[in-house]
């Protein structure tokens, strides 16, 4: 694996890009995600500051647990990942604190696991992350991960759920309402939430242009 676009930590990266990543098929949580997450990192450091080293460590072992999308353990995804960290780092003789606030912040950069991030870091790297989930990106995310899990584009009998229950796991379009579009909500950071808000309007932008398609605007 290559670790140009680990810059400027090109030894760190090198020693834990073999731990990142799980033998598997998800596109979505793959060797990209993991640059895509380190470039927005970068972004914010700049303005809101940080641990470097924390930050990439973090970046590279968020998703080094592989639990799809429809695993019951879903919830538990990041707290396994930060066990598998804290392994991976120990191994490698990183001071306890250093490991300490990696493994709080993978714990907490998972929307599904609910925890509140308390570290500048942990913020950081829940920022990033969810970053990667608006946007274009978080649309092409959105629709690949819901063709991975066999679910339909949208409801033909009511797209927009006016009688229904949204229903995510069914109909791709749902997950905007109950997920995506509920992000931007939620940043930490004063870099990340300025950030979100551009993406977010891209997000909705993107939803008008969809019903008008499907003709239901």
């Amino acid at each position: 694996m290559t670790t140009a676009t680990f810059a400027p930590l090109h030894n760190l990266a090198s020693e834990l890009l073999p731990h990142a990543l799980e033998p598997g098929e998800d596109g979505a949580h793959d060797l990209s995600h993991l640059q895509r997450v380190w470039h927005n990192v970068r972004t914010l450091h700049a303005e809101e500051g940080g641990d470097l080293e924390v930050l990439l460590a973090a970046v590279l072992l968020h998703d080094c647990v592989a639990v799809e999308k429809n695993s019951p353990l879903r919830s538990q995804a990041s707290r396994l990942a930060a066990q598998k960290a804290s392994t991976v780092l120990i191994a490698l003789d990183w001071p306890g604190a250093k490991i300490t606030a990696v493994v709080h912040a993978i714990e907490a950069h998972s929307f599904s696991a609910n925890i509140t991030p308390i570290t500048l870091e942990a913020k950081i790297i829940q920022d990033a992350d969810r970053l990667d989930s608006l946007g274009m990106l978080g649309v092409a995310r959105t629709f690949y991960i819901a063709g991975r899990m066999g679910s339909a584009l949208y409801d033909p009998l009511d797209p927009e759920a006016k009688e229904r229950d949204y229903d995510d796991k069914r109909f791709c379009l749902d997950h905007f309402q109950t997920k995506l579009l509920h992000l931007a909500d939620g940043f930490q950071t004063t870099t990340g939430q300025r950030l979100a808000q551009i993406r977010h309007e891209r997000l909705k932008g993107f939803m008008e242009l969809f019903k008008e398609e499907i003709s239901i605007c």
